[in-house]
């Protein structure tokens, strides 16, 4: 039997990015199976394999309201020439039979998350674009990374519910051994100078105000005042705005125990993990959060917000706590405070381990697979 044509069509593939490196996690993972014969239509990518094949989708990037509905047009052409038996869009375009939501609905992220009084030409053309992919009823499976995106989306469009499941992201088994561990924990000790008698809480970002610096310092302000005597560092990887978030970690008293490492290589961020104690991430809204995932992976107990996707992962008070309200100072300073100590933490952190050995990308391309399985009976039938 010919292995079935899979189209996957992404603007970026492979490249620095939630979307595009779980796109080209999952498309790999797919690519492993000989039933599968996959092509990646894209304007930029970065080949992870030889198992894929690439086909280039030019763009009109000027003026920037034609970026959208330019790569919907042309990757729907290219995939019309080539011939697939399914179109699986990791973006917005005309006629998938099914779309990744890696983001919300553009009007809702543009209104509610981004707080824009009005919509820019370029926001308007992509809200279109989205729009017509749901209603001309071509699309059959709306894949939903978290709850979250999925109830947004619902409230969004009227579709049927039982086309719209959630099947989230997964990660790369981590396998390093006990010593490979310590020795990268004591490597980000020494490089950055960190106390040793001090428990790190992480943060891991490249969009500090979205990703929710502004409350998480507040909140550990506010438990160095209500425990002056607990100790902590709070390490910041990413780069934006540094000044700005240190003269907020003056404001709230805590900076002396805050270390920004700026932008650091992705193969380097496993070592900051190991580094930590705890990860948190108080997001103004996060799909999912892959970070939070790779951060439990490494043995990490975790805190995020209730606007957090990777919040459907979190066993409150076993391996994380969800912090509803994250401008409560008062409640943020309670749940770090709990989770810093020693038998806390290392009890949650093997919780969080475990909870991560679900969450594999193999997992999530079962999933993927038993949808194209549905989509394919559905065409043979008519």
């Amino acid at each position: 039997m010919e292995p079935k044509k899979i189209a996957v069509v992404i603007p970026k593939y492979g490249l620095v990015g939630g979307a595009e490196g779980a796109a080209a996690a999952l498309t790999e993972q797919l690519a492993l199976d000989p039933a599968l014969e996959i092509h990646v239509f894209a304007n930029r990518w970065q080949a992870w394999s030889d198992r894929v094949s690439f086909h280039r989708i030019p763009l009109i990037r000027f003026p920037r309201f034609l970026t959208t509905i330019s790569f919907a047009c042309l990757a729907q052409k290219a995939i019309d020439r080539a011939g697939m038996d399914i179109i699986h869009a990791h973006d917005r375009m005309f006629r998938p039979h099914i779309y990744t939501m890696h983001g919300l609905p553009h009007r809702v992220w543009v209104k509610e998350v981004r707080k824009k009084r009005r919509m820019s030409l370029f926001d308007r053309s992509t809200a279109w674009v989205e729009k017509r992919m749901v209603s001309d009823g071509y699309c059959q499976y709306y894949l939903a990374v978290s709850s979250i995106t999925r109830d947004i989306f619902l409230n969004e469009y009227q579709v049927d519910s039982g086309g719209v499941p959630v099947i989230h992201p997964g990660i790369d088994a981590v396998t390093a051994a006990p010593p490979e561990k310590d020795a990268a924990r004591a490597e980000i000790f020494r490089k950055y100078s960190l106390p040793h008698a001090a428990p790190v809480i992480l943060f891991v970002s490249m969009n500090f105000d979205i990703k929710g610096l502004d409350p998480l310092m507040a909140g550990l302000g506010r438990m160095k005042q209500l425990h002056p005597d607990q100790h902590f560092t709070l390490l910041i990887v990413g780069r934006d705005h540094q000044k700005k978030y240190e003269r907020l970690a003056k404001q709230v008293g805590i900076d002396g125990q805050t270390v920004f490492t700026g932008l650091i290589p992705r193969e380097e961020v496993h070592g900051i993990y190991r580094a930590g104690d705890v990860y948190a991430m108080l997001s103004k809204f996060d799909t999912f959060g892959m970070v939070v995932l790779e951060a439990m992976a490494e043995g990490l107990p975790v805190v995020v917000s209730g606007n957090v996707g990777a919040k459907d992962l979190i066993v409150e008070g076993v391996n994380g706590f969800v912090i509803d309200n994250p401008h409560d100072a008062e409640h943020v300073a309670t749940a770090l405070h709990h989770i810093i100590r020693d038998d806390v933490k290392r009890i949650m952190g093997r919780a969080a381990l475990e909870t991560s050995r679900h969450y594999t990308w193999e997992r999530t391309a079962q999933k993927v697979k038993e949808i194209y399985l549905k989509i394919l009976e559905k065409k043979q039938r008519v």
